[in-house]
């Protein structure tokens, strides 16, 4: 783990220039400057990393954000552009030398358009306030992160998040339509549009996933989904985690797409159930949540379908939530399985991995491999329908050492699911959590080409310096460390 990296500008020129630049373009009381008050700003949902900005700018408008952009363009000073600080990869960890820009005040949903079933808002609007704005119209947006509740929506682009309805509606990429972005010289430019495609490079797309590298986000549209007629919720119950992790690819070999699957082993269920009294089945070794919805008639046959697949899968508990009641009840004991599994250890690190579906049951019995190598506890919880895994490895911080073998521990899950034809991230990013295994996952060509798209965007690199995208001497010298001269560190198992 990267040392605390202090404040070194301190009262320099240098600084005392930018402060009075960034005064004659800002108000006084949108721009942060003594420590207490950057204090907060200090690192994301990844507490692990801490590093405290040379100074907080929080812009009321877009004409400030150009207006900031083009005076740390001038002045050649480092922004990162900061949400909810939700992230669990570092994505937003400040730099030292630089500013970080809050867009916390962008919070305003601009319009709904119930005809064109479209959202336009602000890039600090919470993900879950634009479902219930949509609501009263028949209207909700689907990709629906855990931390919905809190994280913003400029952030759920720079991440590409998910959820547990990504399954069947896709991830943020796929349900947002435009985005009105603030490039490093401070211009603002419109990718993608109202219609279905636009003429050009798809830039709409990969603006979703830069973490702010490119361009800061200041609008989106997103789409909006009519609210299905009918949706339940089948929880099943296995006494072996392999076993339903085999079930999870039999529902999907039979061609139903369910709205969303989710799985949780038996650590992950007792600390939910303690949490949130959810009605999980404490004695299963792992459960299964499937939610279907559509038309009565679509859910009622498919429900039909899923517990005679589910029964065959090997299920030993089936149960259908009876009203909207029970099945809220069952998701929020998923939802809420992040902070209750932190009631059980002083400190946990969230994992984000994504693998074929086909392989979950042998890597999850390499993650418990893992576990009894490490001497650490696992829960494991995850989107099973898409082959996003979250395992939350349980760790004390005081204990000196155990970060840091924490920390490679997650790094074998990473590799792990590289070797067996996986990717590091399905939706918390890179940041600087993962930036190593980036080194497993993608060779010299590939890396050279995310550097020159970077270089389009930001020659001088300005935007989030250091993040996502390694450098090719990093990967040698972590290749030469860690990596046995470039190989895998499972080449038992086959690359696909």
């Amino acid at each position: 783990m990267e040392a605390q990296i202090q404040d070194v500008s301190g009262n320099s020129e240098d600084r005392r220039r930018l402060i009075e630049a960034l005064h004659a373009v800002i108000p006084a009381r949108a721009l942060l400057v003594r420590e207490e008050e950057r204090r907060p700003y200090e690192c994301d949902g990844l507490t692990a990393y801490r590093r405290l900005p040379m100074l907080v700018a929080l812009p009321e408008t877009v004409e400030q954000v150009q207006a900031v952009m083009r005076v740390c363009h001038a002045h050649r000073v480092p922004v990162v552009a900061r949400g909810a600080g939700t992230g669990l990869s570092g994505g937003a960890l400040p730099h030292a030398e630089g500013v970080l820009l809050s867009l916390a005040k962008f919070n305003r949903i601009l319009k709904i358009d119930t005809l064109a079933r479209t959202a336009q808002v602000q890039p600090g609007v919470r993900n879950l306030a634009i479902s219930e704005a949509a609501r009263p119209h028949g209207l909700y947006y689907a990709p629906d992160p855990s931390s919905q509740i809190a994280c913003s929506i400029g952030g759920n682009v720079a991440e590409n998040a998910g959820g547990v309805h990504c399954l069947k509606y896709g991830l943020t990429v796929h349900n947002v339509l435009r985005l009105e972005v603030v490039t490093v010289e401070g211009e603002r430019i419109t990718l993608g549009g109202d219609a279905l495609d636009a003429p050009g490079y798809d830039l709409l797309a990969l603006m979703h996933g830069s973490e702010g590298m490119l361009g800061v986000i200041v609008e989106i549209t997103v789409r909006l989904l009519p609210v299905p007629e009918r949706a339940q919720v089948v929880m099943a119950g296995f006494d072996d985690v392999a076993i339903a992790g085999a079930a999870v690819g039999a529902i999907i070999a039979a061609g139903i797409v369910p709205a969303g699957l989710e799985m949780m082993d038996s650590f992950a269920i007792s600390a939910a159930e303690d949490f949130v009294h959810a009605g999980y089945p404490r004695d299963a070794a792992a459960i299964l949540l499937c939610e279907l919805d559509g038309t009565n008639e679509e859910v009622s046959d498919q429900l039909l379908q899923i517990h005679d697949l589910l029964g065959k899968a090997g299920a030993t508990s089936l149960r259908t939530a009876q009203d909207e009641a029970e099945r809220q009840r069952m998701w929020h004991g998923r939802k809420a399985a992040f902070p209750a599994v932190g009631r059980l250890s002083p400190d946990y690190y969230c994992m984000d991995g994504t693998i074929p579906r086909s392989r979950l049951p042998e890597v999850l019995d390499g993650i418990a491999a893992l576990s009894r190598e490490y001497g650490l506890r696992v829960a494991n919880v995850f989107h099973a329908g898409d082959g996003n895994l979250h395992p939350l490895i349980l760790y004390d911080a005081n204990v000196p050492g155990e970060l840091d073998r924490t920390e490679e521990f997650g790094g074998r899950i990473l590799e792990l699911c590289v070797a067996v034809g996986g990717t590091v991230t399905g939706e918390h990013g890179v940041g600087v959590e993962k930036i190593n295994q980036m080194c497993v996952q993608f060779g010299s060509a590939e890396l050279t080409q995310f550097h020159a798209v970077k270089a389009a965007f930001d020659e001088a690199g300005l935007l989030n310096p250091g993040k996502a995208v390694p450098t090719l001497q990093r990967c040698a010298e972590f290749g030469a460390m860690h990596v046995h001269g470039g190989a895998l560190a499972f080449p038992e198992l086959e690359r696909f």
